[in-house]
């Protein structure tokens, strides 16, 4: 069974920045989308950012110019480097992957705390 490992979450004041990085733990596996999902306390999980196969991304409103994702050449690994983060981007970060046969995973989950 394929997992993913997540790592790079942590505290960090507000304006500052972290990485988080995610890989399969087969790594033969291919995932044709990879992405980072984030659950506040009371909140509903929610997409941050995607990157397809092809290379396109997609992010959540509130992340854009201040979020980046990207994966390694192998397509089964991927990292969120987030920056000039805000109190409210304090939650559970989790990382999704879909693979070609529609197999879909989802990694442990890593906190990230901003505080003020």
């Amino acid at each position: 069974q394929v997992q993913l490992v997540e790592s790079g979450g942590g505290l960090v004041q507000a304006g500052g920045s972290l990485r988080l990085s995610c890989a399969a733990s087969e790594s033969a596996t291919i995932f044709y989308i990879m992405a980072w999902y984030r659950q506040a306390p009371g909140k509903q999980r929610e997409l941050v950012a995607q990157i397809v196969s092809g290379g396109s991304t997609s992010y959540l409103d509130s992340v854009k110019g201040r979020f980046t994702i990207s994966r390694g050449s192998a397509k089964n690994t991927a990292s969120l480097q987030m920056g000039s983060l805000r109190v409210e981007d304090t939650a559970v970060y989790y990382c999704y992957a879909v693979d070609f046969n529609a197999g879909t995973y989802w990694g442990q989950g890593t906190q990230v705390t901003v505080s003020s």
